[in-house]
């Protein structure tokens, strides 16, 4: 873990196991309690000897989800495809290019996903179907996680262990815990010259009634708010702008882009994993520390051989 602080533009090389011991009674964390569900299927259509990837980015109506296919050209409006022992028709292909795929699944389909779906690993992490990608079904959640809806990890939360958590907990280190499903949106590169014009996509959130009295509670007496992750980054400050800058409890849809030039309302820390170019993570990152500080201490990741991405390392700014 590289821990950097921001104002005197310094850093230093720890593990992630030290946390405890980095951070006071004055820090408290926040962390996103969502739990990845089995996104990615594998279908065909009838009678065809293929595999078509299924990946499930958002249900829009009991038994309807949109998706995105590849090879999407064998997926026109009309077509059925067959994914294991149920069956899904596409009814409309999406401004985005994602599919509409409406499920003929007796069972509510979330609650079929763990049999006929694997966990929505990254594209670089490369696995063999079997043990191995079972046990991702543990390994990609957080040990936190709780509310089913992610289409991928909130991957700063994968560092954790209950040991870690107990330690925090005795050396007087409050934590709370809100939600938001991190939808295919937190992955879209932004593509446009000018960055003000990239379109998040929306993705739920809940800010608990419980979180956001503690939440306001610390901040009040002084305490440094610590982020989990990107994703609660977004929930928190999208939040604090809904209710003249105090986090008040409510769910909703999140779309907010923090990019630099952003002014954040709510968040002091952030720990978080080292991000692709050019992704709207990295630009939230450089938004909150400084775009030439960030690439500087990214650069030392990279001559230290820090592992980036979603089983990668982190960097702690205070």
């Amino acid at each position: 873990m590289m821990v950097v602080w921001r104002e005197s533009g310094q850093w230093e090389h720890r593990f992630f196991h030290e946390l405890p011991e980095i951070l006071s009674r004055e820090h408290f964390l926040v962390l996103n309690n969502t739990r990845v569900f089995s996104a990615r299927l594998w279908g065909h259509r009838p009678g065809k000897r293929e595999r078509i990837e299924i990946l499930l980015v958002r249900e829009r109506a009991p038994g309807q989800w949109a998706a995105l296919l590849k090879p999407a050209r064998k997926a026109p409006v009309g077509q059925i495809l067959e994914i294991a022992d149920v069956k899904a028709e596409v009814i409309q292909v999406l401004e985005s290019g994602q599919r509409l795929l409406q499920f003929d699944s007796a069972e509510p389909l979330l609650a079929d996903l763990d049999r006929i779906g694997e966990p929505p690993l990254p594209p670089y992490v490369h696995r063999d179907r079997g043990d191995s990608m079972e046990a991702d079904r543990e390994r990609y959640q957080t040990v936190y996680a709780r509310h089913k809806g992610s289409i991928a990890a909130p991957t700063a939360g994968l560092h954790f262990t209950r040991e870690i958590l107990s330690r925090l907990d005795e050396k007087g280190i409050g934590r709370c815990e809100i939600l938001l499903h991190v939808g295919y949106g937190t992955f879209q590169p932004v593509r446009s010259p000018e960055i003000e014009n990239h379109v998040m996509e929306r993705e739920y959130y809940e800010v608990p009634e419980e979180a956001a009295s503690l939440i306001n509670q610390w901040k009040q007496t002084g305490k440094q708010l610590v982020a989990v992750g990107t994703t609660t980054t977004r929930a928190l400050e999208y939040q604090a702008r809904q209710s003249a800058y105090r986090i008040s409890p409510g769910i909703g849809w999140c779309d907010l882009f923090i990019h630099p030039g952003f002014r954040f309302q709510v968040i002091d820390g952030l720990l978080t994993n080292f991000h692709l170019p050019a992704s709207t993570l990295l630009m939230l990152v450089c938004a909150f520390a400084g775009r030439e500080f960030v690439l500087e201490c990214y650069r030392e990741a990279v001559a230290r051989r820090y592992r980036f991405f979603s089983y990668g390392d982190c960097m702690l700014i205070l």
